[in-house]
């Protein structure tokens, strides 16, 4: 089924069909051309997904029993589950609340839902972590939070002393995520009134979770919580599975909130609009800014707890920690996979910090201890790239809102305190202090995001933007114009959305390994902050290169992972593997065949920009000091400046791919490429099969316009997916449209017009309530069924009135794509379809319509990705007035969310 095709509301054939036989084939209509809306190049639309809500309350409802079914038992006998028991109860909460509520929020955000995708990954993290907590405190009974004497591993489990255990360590973690969950049972009353009783007894129960660490007569409190937690969330799964199943509400509780979002405040001016900034190809999934918000929420409590003395070893904390940063790594790749490098690179730089920051102290206090703590720190230099990386952050986020600078402006205080170069005392109060307001900050900006993605407007105050989009640009420009002393300076290839992360990941790893001496005994404490970005997060890097397609992307930092990981093992772990330069062949072996690989990564790096190709060569000659050093012949002096352009190179280069990606311009020079790969001959000999124009160019869109005023089919973007077009002026052009597609000729195709106003000058026969309501929807991806009638001929349908719509029907629909609109002011009311054969998958990117259906058609005007890989939504609307609305097809629009807006209107207007 195509995004923009209209469901048949009538499959009638003879004109003497009665209306009661067309509703019954309206409905075996729709469910027969539903499973046929699942497929997409991406994945599958996300009707297929239904309601991933039941998997993430069924995870919710089954961890809340497991802790319900221990705390009514721990409270009639008086024993703690110990040993095996407690174990096994930790890998059930990981495995059903952690992993299942995983998909449960991957589903969520591929659905469009903010506020479930957030809240079922936050709520993963919280059983993931808790369930870790338990397998702790039950593997090692006698575990100490108190800092160990000695550097070796043999002494973590010191005997004879007792004081605060590993689960009530735990706390500063439950306390974090009462917050936020108090935050998300609010925010869901936007939307439904179920959820909002499950996420606040969800930190109800948290808090007497916390107290029962202390003492037991919380758990029978914390139990009949639970219990609540379970009735609530088994009543909210089956309600939403037979909404899956109907596709409509059948038991009351959703579809209707507690009250209604645009209550918290009227939109404000200064909104992404205002901002001037483009909102394309970023609706394939949910916002996911407020789970990156919520990450730094949880990980800064944390470490404020620690920082200010109320947690003396950070084993437990570091496991949180990783558990929440992998969220916020989420949180990034979401990012991502919506083209938002802003969002990208920052959730991936804070989800480092924090693990490079909480594997640290885990290292400082259970290995090294504080007599070693303050000398092992002074020779390390990390701190000082994340501050230049947190300054860069802030830069590029002067032509966002108030808020958003804020939070920058917290992270370069944040990263300014963890200077190790400040004496450990002062610099632990400075922390404290730096977390604190990194909370309170991210605590309001998560509530502001998810207010505001589930009005759709800027709701909860933001504030306004330091400098507009154009001048930063214009400001970036003008410092290159500066310095190369031309306008026409050559670039090199187009900065990609990982890149960034690339360069930061191997700068710091690079910092990090700089080491005044090979002999120092407390060297262990840099392993972090080298394997952490240097290795692990580049693989992450790796990942996102691969799906985006990029052969040789990928294949750079799965190399330079492998390299800073053999670093870290020899040069930092060395000592604690019985592993030294005079017994490490292995390494000089493998130092050899780096060195040969990386010569072919230089070769291939010339071909793209002249950073890429410094920073490969500088890798080259760090290469021959690693081999050098299996030798034990290595001039540190000479390792030292090497490692430390290859970090200002890393940062230049992080820099300039960030701005030239988030602009998509080549604001920052990276240099041009050496050479330049020929054309193959195939390449030059083979025209499209159509003519091509691309959609940013003025006489593209005439191009297309002259075509299509013509009787031409040809495609176009949408703000969905790819679609067919045809003027309403051409009947011979909406029959080409069937032929091209194979499509059945029972099934009527919708139109497209730029704005309502044309739709008033026709004057159709619509009641107020129905005027209301398409004001409310358009421009967008809902398309409205409405009653067929002769005022479509004065909207300049003309001669294609018979083959538009069904007899009595017609969809319309307005797009939210400028391209479009200025293509239909052009020709008038186009007939659409999608751009793919019949019963097969949507055409997302130009080049899919030009290689399947090229030769059929005149011309494709070209605009890239498409912004959607879901349908749009299909509302039925010819009887709004005696029954209100009925969801056809759910699309790009959530059900709930076009009911809500249904219902709004309908209250102001009645």
């Amino acid at each position: 089924m195509s995004m923009h095709q209209h469901i048949p509301i009538d499959n009638s054939q003879g004109k003497e069909a009665q209306a009661a036989d067309a509703s019954a084939k309206l409905m075996c209509a729709v469910r027969s051309a539903k499973p046929r809306a699942m497929a997409s190049t991406a994945g599958f639309a996300a009707v297929f997904y239904s309601e991933p809500a039941v998997l993430g309350l069924l995870a919710n409802v089954v961890s809340a029993f497991l802790l319900c079914l221990q705390n009514f038992t721990v409270a009639h006998t008086g024993l703690r589950p110990q040993g095996a028991e407690d174990i096994l109860a930790g890998v059930h909460l990981i495995l059903i609340g952690g992993f299942v509520q995983l998909l449960a929020g991957f589903l969520a955000f591929r659905k469009y839902d903010h506020l479930g995708g957030a809240a079922f990954l936050t709520f993963s993290a919280l059983w993931s972590s808790y369930g870790a907590t338990r397998i702790i405190a039950a593997a090692y009974p006698s575990w100490q939070n108190v800092t160990l004497t000695s550097g070796n591993s043999s002494h973590l489990l010191p005997t004879g002393m007792a004081q605060l255990s590993a689960s009530q360590s735990a706390v500063a973690g439950l306390v974090a995520y009462i917050s936020i969950s108090f935050i998300l049972s609010f925010c869901s009353a936007t939307v439904n009134y179920i959820m909002p009783f499950i996420f606040g007894a969800i930190a109800l129960a948290l808090v007497f979770e916390a107290v029962a660490l202390f003492g037991q007569w919380a758990l029978v409190v914390s139990g009949v919580i639970e219990l609540v937690i379970v009735m609530c969330g088994l009543y909210g799964a089956v309600a939403l599975l037979f909404k899956g199943i109907t596709q409509r509400y059948v038991l009351p509780g959703f579809g209707h909130p507690l009250f209604n979002v645009l209550l918290l405040g009227s939109a404000q001016k200064s909104s992404s609009k205002a901002l001037g900034e483009e909102k394309k190809k970023n609706t394939k999934y949910a916002e996911p800014m407020a789970l990156g918000n919520i990450c730094n929420t949880v990980s800064s409590f944390l470490f404020a707890f620690y920082f200010f003395g109320y947690i003396k070893n950070f084993c437990v904390g570091a496991v949180w920690i990783s558990i929440i940063s992998s969220c916020q790594l989420l949180s990034s790749f979401y990012s991502y996979l919506r083209s938002d490098v802003y969002y990208t690179t920052k959730f991936g730089v804070h989800s480092l910090y924090w693990l490079v920051m909480s594997w640290e102290e885990f290292t400082l206090t259970t290995f090294l201890g504080p007599s070693m703590a303050q000398e092992s720190r002074l020779g390390m230099f990390g701190g000082w790239f994340f501050l230049g990386i947190a300054c860069m952050l802030f830069l590029m986020s002067t032509h966002k809102d108030t808020l958003e600078m804020l939070q920058n402006a917290s992270f370069i205080i944040l990263t300014t305190a963890s200077i190790h170069q400040i004496p450990m005392p002062g610099a632990y109060l400075f922390l404290g202090v730096a977390c604190s307001l990194c909370t309170a900050l991210s605590m309001y900006a998560t509530f502001a995001s998810l207010i505001n993605s589930i009005g759709e407007k800027v709701l909860i105050p933001v504030g306004v933007q330091a400098m507009s989009s154009s001048a930063l640009q214009t400001t970036l420009m003008a410092a290159k114009i500066f310095l190369t002393r031309s306008k026409n300076f050559p670039s090199g290839t187009r900065a990609e959305v990982p890149d960034a992360l690339f360069y930061i990941c191997n700068g710091l790893a690079a910092v990090s390994a700089i080491q005044g001496t090979l002999g120092d005994p407390s060297r262990q404490l840099s392993i972090p902050s080298v394997l952490i970005p240097g290795a692990i997060m580049q693989l992450y890097v790796c990942r996102i290169q691969v799906r985006g397609g990029r052969r040789f992307g990928c294949i750079l930092p799965f190399c330079y992972a492998a390299f800073w990981g053999a670093w870290t093992w020899l040069r930092f772990a060395g000592h604690l593997i019985d592993i030294a330069p005079g017994n490490s062949e292995g390494f000089t072996a493998g130092s050899i065949a780096f060195l040969v690989l990386n010569a072919f990564l230089i070769i291939l790096a010339s071909a793209f920009n002249v950073v890429l190709l410094c920073m490969t060569l500088v890798m080259e000659l760090l290469t021959i000091c690693f081999l050098l050093f299996t030798l034990d012949n290595l001039p540190l002096p000479f390792e030292i400046v090497m490692l430390s352009i290859f970090s200002i190179i890393c940062f230049y280069g992080a820099t300039a791919s960030f701005a030239n990606s988030m602009f998509g311009k080549d604001l920052m020079m990276m240099g041009p490429p050496l050479f330049t790969a020929e054309r193959s001959q195939k390449d030059t000999e083979d025209p499209p099969p159509c003519i091509c124009p691309r959609s940013h160019c003025t006489s593209g869109l005439r191009t297309i316009a002259d075509l299509l005023n013509t009787g031409a089919v040809c495609g176009v973007p949408t703000d969905t997916v790819y679609a067919l077009a045809a003027s309403c002026k051409h009947p011979q052009a909406i029959e080409k449209v069937y032929r091209i597609k194979d499509r059945p000729q029972e099934k009527p195709i919708c139109i497209f017009i730029s704005n309502l106003d044309q739709l008033r000058a026709a004057a159709p026969p619509i009641s107020p309530l129905l005027w209301e309501f398409m004001e409310n929807v358009y421009p967008g991806g809902i398309g409205c069924i409405i009653k067929k009638g002769e005022w479509l001929k004065k909207l300049g349908v003309g001669a294609g009135y018979s083959r538009v719509g069904t007899q009595d029907s017609i969809m319309i629909r307005v797009p939210d794509l400028t391209v479009l609109v200025h293509l239909i002011d052009m020709t008038g009311p186009l007939a659409i379809t999608s751009a793919n054969p019949s019963g097969e998958v949507d055409s997302t990117h130009h080049d899919m319509v030009i290689s399947r259906l090229g030769h059929k058609l005149e011309g494709v005007l070209c605009d890239g990705e498409s912004d959607e890989v879901v349908a749009s939504t299909v509302v039925n609307c010819t009887k709004i007035d005696e029954s209100g609305i009925t969801i056809m097809r759910e699309g790009c629009i959530p059900a709930g969310k076009v009911m809500q807006i249904f219902e709004r209107v309908k209250n102001r207007v009645v």
